[in-house]
């Protein structure tokens, strides 16, 4: 546990180096920092930055928080206002290097690592401590200032509501948690690069880039691979279902797809995930409403017109229906990737991963035999189902024969299924 007197000093003297420099930027502020003193409507943390008693109990849940100070000479607790001053900078420079915790801590301050990696031959670095913390564009704080700033313009209101906008921070299955194939980890090392190498790409010209369409059945991690390049990539998510845009009022689609876009190009940079690709080839192929014909060009236009490298938008259709998708549709994307039902190794994979957590002897070799035909989602529900049997007997440590029962009650559950279907 960090001794609370380094956490005190930590925040005034970066409080005090933030305010002195024109060079660091919000960008430079740990993310707790960060978030505490995060101005929604200037969408920065403005300076001066001051430090009270409360923002240290709110910050790192210190009580004693005027005790602290006193024990401290290069401090000063001012009662009127509970603000604490720096009123020593050199002494509360020696005393925070001297800290035995001061590497460890500065090497994840970029605003301290900028100070402190030219004193005193302290092995810390700025580019170091930079690399271990999030961007802004990757906080809830920052996107929520950019829906604040959306929602004071007339028409507001149609353009939040036709997309979920999700946060880097919020995103819960990482790259590693999910297993893939080569060709979709190839992919998604592309798109990173195409993300971190914008300028050059501009630069030479190159922008049909950065628009990919993931096929393959449902379950198969189309959806989680795309929250996962959010996370990755550190950068919001704009997720919608094609089908859903479509208005009652048939007239009123092509407006939404075009709200759609632009509320992506406002989040910059972000992906733009669209869902239900295959709804493109359902409208283009009636002779039922004109309207809706329009409103897919609509869409295929807007798709044309964007661009990782110009707007910063990385565009990823999704369909579960490739092949009624015409030329039309395909040739808009750049790259495809497909996603397939997994092979028994990585069903295996994938059981390992989804049991990792869960107490008990399994053996997911005879598991991934028995389940040929599942997907990934298909998986998680019989892990589901095995835990909720446990749970029923009061046992939280389960056994193979609960993932058997949970691979019996599944196929009982897909065999109505289709029954239903049937009828």
């Amino acid at each position: 546990m960090t001794d609370e007197k380094f956490l005190i000093t930590e925040l005034v003297l970066t409080a005090h180096l933030y305010n002195q420099s024109d060079k660091l930027t919000v960008d430079d502020l740990p993310q707790k920092i960060r978030k505490h003193y995060w101005d929604e409507k200037d969408k920065t943390v403005k300076r001066p930055m001051y430090v009270t008693e409360g923002d240290i109990k709110t910050i790192y849940g210190i009580e004693n928080v005027k005790n602290n100070t006193k024990l401290l000479p290069f401090l000063e607790f001012e009662d009127f206002g509970s603000q604490i001053k720096l009123n020593i900078f050199d002494l509360a420079v020696k005393w925070i290097s001297k800290h035995p915790e001061a590497v460890e801590n500065i090497n994840k301050n970029p605003v301290l690592a900028s100070f402190f990696e030219n004193y005193d031959s302290l092995p810390v670095s700025y580019k170091k401590a930079r690399a271990s913390i999030l961007p802004k564009e990757s906080g809830r704080e920052w996107i929520m200032s950019l829906i604040k700033s959306i929602e004071s313009e007339k028409g507001s209101e149609d353009m939040l509501k036709l997309a979920n906008i999700v946060a880097p921070e919020d995103i819960k299955q990482n790259i590693s948690d999910l297993v893939l194939t080569k060709a979709q980890e190839d992919e998604i090392e592309k798109m990173t690069k195409a993300i971190q190498y914008r300028d050059y790409l501009k630069r030479i010209g190159l922008r049909e880039i950065g628009k990919l369409l993931f096929v393959g059945p449902p379950g198969t991690g189309k959806t989680s691979v795309a929250r996962a390049i959010s996370g990755q990539l550190k950068i919001p998510i704009v997720e919608v279902k094609l089908s859903q845009i479509a208005d009652q009022y048939l007239g009123e689609t092509a407006k939404n797809i075009d709200r759609v876009f632009e509320l992506a190009k406002r989040l910059s940079p972000c992906i733009l995930f669209i869902d239900e690709f295959d709804f493109v080839a359902k409208a283009r192929g009636t002779d039922e409403h004109a309207a809706l014909k329009r409103a897919v060009n609509t869409l295929l236009k807007a798709i044309d017109e964007i661009s990782l490298v110009e707007h910063g938008v990385l565009v990823i259709g999704a369909t579960n229906h490739p092949t009624i998708l015409d030329h039309a549709a395909w040739r808009r994307f750049d790259e495809i990737v497909e996603f397939s039902l997994p092979d028994k190794d990585m069903r295996k994979k994938i059981l390992d991963i989804i049991l990792k957590n869960i107490e008990g002897t399994f053996n997911t070799e005879e598991i991934a035999k028995i389940s040929e035909g599942y997907s990934g989602s298909d998986l998680r529900l019989i892990a589901r189902e095995a835990v909720l049997n446990g749970l029923i007997t009061e046992r939280t440590v389960l056994t193979q024969e609960d993932l058997r029962r949970g691979v019996t009650e599944f196929n009982k559950r897909t065999q109505l299924k289709k029954l239903d279907e049937s009828l």
